[in-house]
């Protein structure tokens, strides 16, 4: 095992790319802050003119705010139908079989880099290792990189207690900020020596012929096709009800949504592990946000906005999923928090995006980034006005809902919720996941769960917004 410190200079250049690439760059695109000036201006004029309007009109204007709420989460809703409909009518997911994988010489395999940031997980490194172990793909052409914080001492002990590993080097990044896994993916990005480059995490466990297809296939397809996800799931569904929960969530995601996305032609938003890129199209990029806590999500977004593809590859990679609500929460609260510091970024300047993308692909964007945290925002603000309705029937109530807003939500509610345990039930079983089943049909309970991350991750975003919440592996 080799351990990497660069010398000083270079550190600093690297640390100085890593933290400020983007940002130097493309200020427009990078979350340092969460809003930029002409989007503060924006909001002031629309919090007076709402302050105004209450004053002046407090009906209408909460009839008026709950009417455009309720069109959010018809149109988010729909959305996602239409995404559950063309998965299931085009799957697009890049298919490579095991004897194509194993077909091309070693020699003919391009060097393939891969980035593991780790920061305080000693318990997971073994695990880890052995995972890449089971790696079928050539050692001289591999570049492994296991990203840690220089003051990790550890993670760096958990690691040097399991002796020499040849295909491992691990890099010590100087302690800097913002600390945070895309700083450190940038750093490692600058030291890489592959053609290609891919992302795992610390405690995941991916298909041991991944690398191999995703260089069959990224030589198949063309240059456009800047970025391959490959599918994410979790090894310990069985472990509790959470767990099951985000494994049937995830089993929709990966199995639904975004092939679907791939299907329309719409930006897909990453996950934040199994990326596998080409390197140099990853550099002309500038890496990764290091103030976005999703940053894959925006990555996924600046492909898009550069003409670039990203494809969903058939090939699965193993994680663990949180298993306690305390840890869940901290891990999906950051999730929302970065996709709504995305959509807040690609919204600075509509009209480029717009240029960039397109009506329809500025419109898909808005509805599956934007919308996926709203929905949870929205939901308990409804829940409680039903809530209300169904214990007092106030007239207040009632009066916010005129006819047709009130039909419109009643269909959002019951259309909406059926059809998103309906679109649950169906990916596990694509997925051939019987035991999931019951999980599907009571995650009304888990969208609670997911409306109180919701709630925290707009509390965040406004006081800590590149604050990282770290999540604890290694639970069961």
């Amino acid at each position: 095992m080799r351990v990497r410190m660069v010398e000083a200079d270079s550190a600093r250049e690297r640390l100085e790319w890593a933290s400020s690439g983007l940002l130097e760059a493309r200020p427009d695109l990078s979350a340092a802050s969460p809003l930029d000036r002409g989007q503060r201006r924006a909001f002031m004029v629309i919090a007076a003119v709402i302050v105004v309007a209450l004053v002046a009109a407090p009906h209408a204007t909460l009839v008026t705010g709950v009417a455009l709420a309720t069109i959010a989460y018809a149109a988010a809703t729909v959305y996602r139908v239409l995404l559950f409909r063309a998965a299931l009518r085009d799957q697009t997911a890049v298919q490579v079989t095991d004897e194509e994988a194993r077909a091309v010489p070693d020699a003919d395999l391009p060097h393939y880099t891969v980035l593991v940031p780790a920061y305080h997980e000693p318990e997971v490194v073994g695990g880890l290792l052995a995972a890449l172990g089971r790696l079928e793909y050539p050692v001289d052409r591999l570049d492994v990189k296991l990203l840690l914080e220089a003051d990790d001492t550890e993670t760096m002990e958990a690691v040097a207690v399991l002796g020499d590993v040849p295909f491992l080097e691990v890099v010590l990044i100087p302690p800097s900020e913002p600390r945070t896994k895309p700083k450190a993916l940038n750093y490692g990005l600058t030291l890489a020596r592959g053609e290609l480059v891919t992302i795992y995490d610390a405690e995941d466990d991916p298909d041991p012929l991944q690398l191999r297809r995703a260089a069959v296939a990224l030589a198949r397809l063309g240059p456009e096709v800047v970025c391959l996800q490959a599918r994410l799931s979790y090894a310990n569904a069985d472990q509790n009800l959470i767990t099951k929960w985000f494994t049937a969530e995830y089993t929709m995601w990966f199995t639904l949504f975004l092939p679907g996305l791939s299907t329309l032609g719409a930006p897909i938003p990453l996950g934040g592990t199994s990326n596998h890129f080409r390197r140099d199209a990853l550099a002309r990029l500038h890496g990764w946000d290091p103030y976005n806590v999703t940053e894959d999500a925006d990555l996924g977004l600046r492909i898009a906005r550069a003409g670039g593809q990203v494809r969903v590859l058939d090939s699965t990679t193993l994680e663990e999923a949180n298993s306690d609500f305390v840890n869940w929460a901290k891990q999906r609260s950051r999730w929302y928090k970065g996709y709504l510091q995305t959509w807040l970024v690609h919204l600075r300047h509509p009209r480029q995006v717009w240029r960039e993308l397109g009506p329809k692909g500025f419109i898909q964007a808005n509805l599956f980034v934007g919308g996926t945290p709203l929905l949870a925002l929205l939901n308990p603000v409804f829940w409680v006005m039903t809530l209300v309705w169904f214990v007092g029937h106030p007239v207040g109530i009632r009066e916010l809902f005129p006819a047709p807003i009130y039909y419109a939500g009643i269909a959002c509610w019951a259309f909406g919720s059926f059809v998103v345990i309906y679109m649950m039930v169906v990916s596990v079983r694509i997925a051939r996941r019987p035991e999931l089943l019951i999980t599907a049909l009571v995650a009304p309970i888990y969208w609670i769960m997911m409306s109180i991350a919701a709630v925290k991750a707009a509390v965040q975003l406004v006081i800590a917004p590149s604050f990282w919440e770290k999540t604890t592996h290694g639970l069961g």
